[in-house]
């Protein structure tokens, strides 16, 4: 039982990354833009998160310095599409290939630094319940804030006149213009807030989940980011589901080797794709669906003279 408990404790914690970069794509894609540049920013949020701790001894500094890169970068991308009109699925894919290159480039002589020893947190008396205690109580405060990022996305987006807004402006950027919003800069704060917590995704991936650098150390992360938001069909709680979901998948095959499971590791590695390819496939199924729960606008551009 000890085994399973520790098992369940280390999906969280791997969930937690997936979660928190699915829950900024939703916002991006709630205000109409596609961003498939999340791999590239994970990559680059995570190797300025990994240097800053090196240098500095603070984790907090190095989340900070990861948001700060990935709501720069979102910046950036969010200029070429809201304000130039660039292809939002080509201009993704250039920044998601720059972030893979960059951030390899940079962070060579970074490969081999180690961070201070991490500390370990427990929450008083709960921390010490057998089995529980250790599965849902001796996570990194990180793991509790992405639940409570759900349910303060839950209430902006359903219950807030900004988070109306915003909705708005994803399902028709037309009306909302008509109404006198602001379209082009209320998509370009969303593709920012979406990229700040896709560098908080990033740099929680090298500082507390794994921690260590090397190049490519996102594996795909963002894209399986980008793939929650539509298995969970745009809603907060339903990423939060999927990612410990994917969490769970991902540390299954560290669970089967340990175990001794005669099968071949590449086969093991595999599955958090093989899994996202499946739900993918089965939701497809039902465009219909999709089409009911998906922002009208996503991914179109908006001209406001036009």
């Amino acid at each position: 039982m000890e085994a399973y408990s520790l098992l369940f404790a280390a999906m969280l914690n791997a969930g937690t990354v997936l979660a928190i970069a699915a829950l900024g794509l939703l916002i991006n894609e709630k205000a109409g833009i596609v961003n498939l540049g999340a791999e590239g920013m994970l990559l680059c949020a995570a190797l300025a998160g990994f240097v800053t701790v090196v240098h500095t001894g603070s984790d907090w500094l190095g989340f900070a310095a990861g948001m700060g890169a990935g709501a720069l970068l979102a910046a950036i991308f969010g200029v070429l599409v809201i304000w130039l009109n660039t292809n939002q699925y080509a201009t993704g894919l250039a920044l998601s290939l720059f972030g893979a290159g960059f951030s390899a480039f940079a962070g060579i002589k970074y490969v081999q630094e180690k961070l201070p020893e991490r500390a370990h947190f427990s929450i008083p008396v709960l921390g010490d319940i057998p089995l529980i205690g250790p599965a849902l109580f001796r996570q990194h405060p990180m793991v509790y804030l992405a639940i409570a990022l759900v349910a303060w996305l839950i209430w902006f987006l359903y219950k807030s006149r900004t988070g109306l807004v915003l909705r708005s402006v994803g399902e028709s950027p037309e009306s909302a213009h008509a109404l006198g919003y602001p379209v082009r800069r209320i998509r370009l704060l969303a593709v920012i807030a979406g990229g700040a917590l896709c560098g908080l995704a990033g740099s929680y991936l090298v500082i507390i989940y794994t921690p260590l650098w090397v190049e490519g150390i996102a594996a795909g992360k963002g894209w399986i980011a980008l793939a929650l938001t539509t298995f969970a069909t745009w809603r907060p709680a339903r990423v939060l589901l999927g990612a410990y979901l994917f969490g769970g998948v991902t540390m299954l095959q560290f669970h089967f080797q340990a175990s001794g499971v005669d099968i071949p590791s590449q086969f093991l590695t595999m599955l958090p794709y093989l899994a996202t390819i499946v739900v993918l496939a089965l939701i497809s199924r039902n465009p219909a669906w999709i089409r009911a729960n998906m922002p009208a606008s996503l991914g179109k551009p908006f001209y406001p003279g036009s």
